[in-house]
């Protein structure tokens, strides 16, 4: 891992150990990387591509942008990055925001279409696997949000298989904290773009996102126990 340095180098290796873990990857795998145009996703699709140089895995990388039609659409932007890399890429445009009544549109239907576009250009490119930019602030967040509104213990898995395994989700940023990520796209001049849907400052997760903020304060490790609580489950202190 000699070629990267600084905060690249850490966030790769901690891309490797997720990969390693939760043997996420296989040889010959196709990548379809979902790119929003944020940072997380920015982030993952620069990794990915760089750590091709040096991994022991062969495996190809396709960029895949969701255009929901939102006014300020940023898919020509992306457009751009994906051929300066020279990556391959397909950008999706949809006009179903269009068709949608306002008071229909929240975080979840966002996500629920994006999705579902995703994974069906994912699926006609011949993708073997589906890398998202969650990172470990959202495994904690999510975690959160269903014990508080749906009363139950789960969260993002950092390798998940849908659809009987069909379509297999990968999150190689699963270990990686979002401040070393904004770290990088900043040093990295990434360029990347917040999210424009007016919801996402009132949203449930931007509420969970403060309290874990507020509760670093006197813990400073919260993120990293509630992610290592997922994996030391004592049973016989469960109902």
């Amino acid at each position: 891992m000699g070629i990267l340095k600084g905060t690249e180098y850490y966030i790769s290796k901690g891309i490797g150990r997720a990969v390693m873990d939760y043997k996420m990857l296989s040889p010959g795998d196709k990548i379809a990387v979902a790119v929003s145009g944020g940072k997380d996703s920015l982030t993952l699709l620069r990794l990915l591509i760089d750590r091709k140089k040096f991994v022991p895995i062969k495996y190809d990388v396709v960029a895949i942008h969701i255009d929901m039609g939102y006014p300020k659409s940023i898919a020509a932007k992306l457009e751009k990055y994906f051929k300066k890399l020279n990556v391959a890429y397909k950008i999706i445009k949809t006009d179903i925001l269009k068709k949608t009544p306002k008071s229909k549109i929240n975080c979840f239907w966002c996500s629920w279409n994006r999705r579902k576009e995703l994974f069906m250009a994912a699926n006609k490119l011949g993708c073997t696997k589906i890398a998202l930019g969650h990172h470990m602030d959202d495994i904690a967040e999510t975690f959160l949000l269903n014990l508080f509104f749906r009363g139950e213990i789960s969260t993002m898995r950092p390798q998940q298989e849908m659809f009987k395994g069909k379509i297999i989700l990968i999150r190689p940023l699963a270990y990686v904290g979002e401040s070393l990520i904004k770290r990088f796209a900043k040093e990295a001049k990434l360029g990347h773009d917040a999210c424009i849907c007016p919801h996402s400052i009132v949203s449930n997760r931007h509420r969970m996102g403060r309290i874990i903020q507020n509760l670093e304060k006197t813990c400073p490790d919260i993120k990293k126990n509630i992610f290592r609580s997922l994996k030391r489950i004592k049973k016989d202190y469960l109902l």
